[in-house]
């Protein structure tokens, strides 16, 4: 069967009436995003619904379980009117494409759907950048009180919206989920997993549905049914038995040519498992490669068992007996290769306190081994663990805590939570930074000290732009430690400064905070080491500049249209009325401020996540730029 590559992007999603989550507020959604809460905050529960969006297997919605306990009894007569998931996807030009050409007619200004499922299991599609705005309901659809229903064009209309947002649906990713808790069993009962699979429960023996769901993708990619297993292993007794009806083995004596067959049975099964033993071991190897291990499935009579070596421990023991890390990281390889990655390739991949039983070393290679996923998979997790924090790309992170009302809420404003009990939800972001701080000074990393954490992301952004582009070469990792604002540099250097008896580099804005900030520290700490203080309008002929000056105007405009997406789209607009010769920051406030828009609360940190999105992903990045960006890091390689 034909696959379709998917390329819809989840760029946002909230939760709603789930479990215990009321509203959660919209979490936005990076290549890899990490919820970091404390046990019970609800973090789960903020992957499970969006599973249920459009899961890969399972993910049935159950009102009873799934709707807060406080108000089942009002949603369950309401299923067909109370959402529990809307998530906002971009459209790639390969998507487009392929909706025009699956829809039969041409469509304009649409770059981004938004999908909402209610309890009943239908869908609202809605098109929030379309002029006029549409919002189609792919099981029953809204019209104007003042059309007439029955009039052929718009009944055409009705048709056409459903069509348009059923095909959206059918496009949609898919999503897995995968936690801790469906570790494979790896000496299996044959006749037992046999029940299992086919729904069937055995008395005095207990596996969860994650067990089961992971022994099932075990089965698939081995390409063999239990019972065809356990069938080639019968003795000849036992299969000439079978194959003659009698009830008992020793009734029967099989012939020459039974024995044969079944030694021939024996065989088969010993090549194939042989065979898928060897599949695994290749293809986890390509997949993780922290280790050389290899992989031997054996079947003895009706039990099924896998073997494990490496070249430090090349004794084979079973599975079950090397550590629970490794444990954990072969359940989720068969888990994501048969769910994801050969089914839905494009699948987005949502992992619950993942990875928890590693040791803390290993904890950091599967933050970076997310990276490498995430080129082909987006990946959300969940954790409360400080080693799996990615501290280059703190922007990622959103934290879960609960409100005073009880309800499970996120946010990427890390300062959000201000109790005692969700102090500790970001407790985890917090050892992170320390352990960052750890690594700069024993693990011989650039510390380079920057105002605040929207400079932190865009600096990182040009590294990554730079290195790409074989711009850059750092011969020490370079490490942007935001410090809070201006008053926080003094700090931040005291606690970096020791490293080899150098000052780290500090880069500040050229407007007044900024330029005081540079002269409070030449006239004290860096007097003798004035060059390690860099000033951005020292690189950019822009006055006052920020940090945000560095950034052309095509990676930032489609943030800022985020933020005044309300004005009239008969005035003018921001891109209009910018002064390229001006810093831009103050100019997006006084917009601001002219179209009466209140600005969020740390609308620049998201303004400058959605700019290194676009930065990362450009395919081409002007000469001009690329030179100022050059002289600005060249400073970096010759501290």
């Amino acid at each position: 069967m034909f696959l379709f590559i998917y390329n819809m992007k989840l760029i946002r999603y909230k939760v709603q009436n789930f479990k215990s989550v009321k509203d959660s507020g919209w979490i936005t959604c990076s290549d890899v995003t990490t919820l970091v809460g404390v046990n019970e905050a609800g973090k789960s529960n903020l992957l499970l619904a969006l599973w249920k969006l459009n899961p890969v297997s399972g993910g049935k919605i159950d009102i009873l379980h799934d709707a807060p306990v406080s108000r089942l009894t009002t949603i369950r007569n309401e299923t067909d009117t109370t959402p529990f998931i809307t998530a906002e996807f971009e459209l790639s030009d390969e998507d487009m494409s392929a909706i025009i050409e699956e829809y039969g007619a041409d469509l304009t200004s649409i770059d981004s759907v938004i999908v909402t499922r209610y309890f009943d299991g239908h869908y609202t599609i809605s098109y929030p950048n379309c002029k006029p705005e549409l919002k189609i309901e792919v099981d029953e659809v809204d019209t104007d009180s003042d059309k007439d229903v029955n009039d052929e064009e718009v009944q055409e209309e009705i048709l056409d919206g459903k069509k348009l947002a059923q095909i959206v649906v059918n496009r949609m990713p898919k999503f897995v989920y995968y936690s801790n808790y469906g570790n494979l069993s790896t000496r299996l009962y044959l006749p037992h997993v046999t029940t299992w699979l086919k729904g069937g429960v055995v008395d005095g023996v207990e596996k969860s549905d994650e067990q089961i769901r992971t022994m099932k993708v075990l089965f698939k990619f081995v390409n063999l049914q239990p019972e065809e297993i356990q069938e080639l292993g019968l003795d000849p007794k036992d299969m000439a038995a079978k194959r003659h009806g009698y009830n008992s083995r020793t009734t029967y004596q099989p012939t020459a040519d039974e024995i044969q067959k079944a030694e021939n049975a024996k065989e088969e099964r010993t090549i194939l498992l042989q065979s898928a033993g060897s599949m695994l071991t290749k293809e986890f190897a390509d997949w993780w490669q922290q280790g050389d291990y290899k992989f031997r499935f054996n079947a003895d009579g009706d039990y099924f068992t896998i073997w494990v070596s490496d070249s430090k421990r090349p004794d084979e023991v079973r599975l079950d007996q090397r550590s629970t890390g490794l444990q954990w990281f072969i359940s989720f390889f068969l888990i994501f290769l048969v769910e994801s990655k050969f089914q839905h390739k494009n699948a987005i991949l949502l992992l619950d306190e993942a990875g928890l039983t590693l040791h803390p070393k290993a904890q950091k290679d599967l933050s970076k081994f997310f990276n490498s996923l995430s080129k082909d998979n987006q990946i959300i997790h969940t954790t409360h663990s400080p080693f799996i924090v990615d501290t280059n790309n703190i922007d990622r992170c959103k934290v879960v805590y609960v409100d005073s009302d009880g309800y499970t809420v996120a946010s990427a404003n890390l300062r959000d939570s201000d109790d005692k009990l969700n102090e500790q939800s970001i407790y985890a972001v917090h050892a992170a930074l320390g352990l960052s701080v750890s690594d700069i000074l024993f693990q011989g990393c650039m510390p380079i000290i920057v105002e605040g954490p929207s400079d932190q992301i865009y600096l990182s952004a040009i590294k990554q732009a730079l290195i790409a582009g074989k711009k850059f070469a750092p011969k020490e990792e370079c490490i942007f430690v935001p410090s809070g604002g201006v008053r926080g540099i003094q700090g931040v250097v005291s606690l970096l400064g020791g490293k080899q008896g150098k000052l780290p580099i500090v880069v500040v804005d050229s407007d007044k905070s900024g330029k005081d900030a540079k002269s409070k520290l030449l006239s004290g700490l860096y007097k003798d080491s004035k060059d390690n203080i860099l000033e951005v309008s020292d690189y950019i002929s822009v006055a006052n500049a920020e940090v945000e000056d560095l950034i052309p105007l095509e990676f930032l405009l489609k943030g800022i249209n985020k933020l005044f997406e309300n004005v009239d789209e008969d005035d003018d607009q921001f891109e209009d009325v910018y002064d390229k010769t001006k810093p831009i920051i103050p100019q997006i406030e006084e917009y601001a401020k002219s179209n009466g828009i209140e600005l969020a609360h740390g609308y620049k940190v998201q303004l400058a996540k959605t700019a290194k999105t676009k930065i990362l992903k450009a395919k081409e990045i002007d000469g001009e730029t690329i030179k100022v960006w050059k002289a600005l890091f060249d400073k970096f390689k010759t501290k």
